[in-house]
């Protein structure tokens, strides 16, 4: 067995965030996998901050830090990622949107198949979408596959934030540049060009029951388009210095 950790991003899920922890804090428990769950309260203006105060005492494994700035889902994210103590460490949503019995089957095959990352897709055999807004899905294919066609990989759901690392990964794709959620494609795109291992399953992914999304795709444009570009270039331009073998020998 391994240490798992779970970072997750908060930013105002008041509503939310209660059942999405004891949820999570159940299941982990019940597959008796060692673990702790990090979330990162992204300077949030609602009662988030109370609701984890009082959620620290009754969950033994949680532990909770505010980024007080700069703010948004990537820095929050990296936030978290600077703190983890885990052998492995996955990226789950606050919103219950990801599944937690997905994350035991994704933790499950790291040990089984020995790879250094497990991805979710919701696009393969035994992935689903529920509740997805028609114009958001139509964008997601549209981008995913641009991605694919660029960097040179089968694996066609990038932008899907639910994705479970080893910690060499991430201590081996940095530095960490996305502020926002394009972080989500630098994580993997990166773990993918420098040469990690991984395997890829499918996940559920389920809308938010309650406030509102935080990705706003007309903003996010032109910045998924940084991240792809960057990634794009260190594929082929850097030859090689930052390859997995390379950088675990100096």
């Amino acid at each position: 067995m391994i240490k798992l950790s779970v970072v997750m991003p908060a930013y105002n899920e008041e509503p939310v965030i209660e059942e999405t922890l004891y949820v999570l804090y159940k299941t982990l428990m019940a597959a008796n996998i060692p673990h702790e769950i990090i979330v990162i309260n992204d300077n949030s203006n609602d009662g988030t901050e109370m609701v984890l105060k009082k959620l620290a005492a009754q969950i033994q494994t949680l532990r909770f830090y505010t980024n007080s700035g700069p703010n948004g889902f990537g820095y929050a994210v990296r936030y978290g990622l600077e703190r983890f103590t885990g052998d492995a460490v996955a990226i789950m949503m606050a919103d219950l949107s990801d599944d937690p019995l997905d994350l035991i089957r994704f933790y499950n095959k790291m040990l089984d198949a020995k790879v250094d990352c497990v991805f979710g897709s919701r696009f393969i055999k035994g992935g689903r979408v529920i509740d997805y807004p028609l114009h958001k899905l139509l964008i997601n294919r549209l981008a995913n596959n641009l991605i694919r066609i660029i960097i040179g990989t089968r694996y066609n759901d990038a932008t899907n934030a639910f994705k479970l690392y080893s910690k060499t990964v991430i201590r081996g794709i940095q530095p960490l540049m996305a502020p926002h959620f394009n972080l989500t494609i630098e994580l993997s795109l990166k773990s993918i060009v420098r040469g990690y291992s991984y395997c890829v399953l499918p996940n559920t992914w389920r809308n938010r029951k309650s406030g509102v999304s935080k990705l706003k795709i007309r903003e996010m444009g032109s910045r998924y388009f940084f991240i792809l570009m960057y990634c794009f270039i260190e594929k082929y331009f850097s030859r090689g210095d930052y390859k997995k073998n390379i950088l675990h020998q100096q």
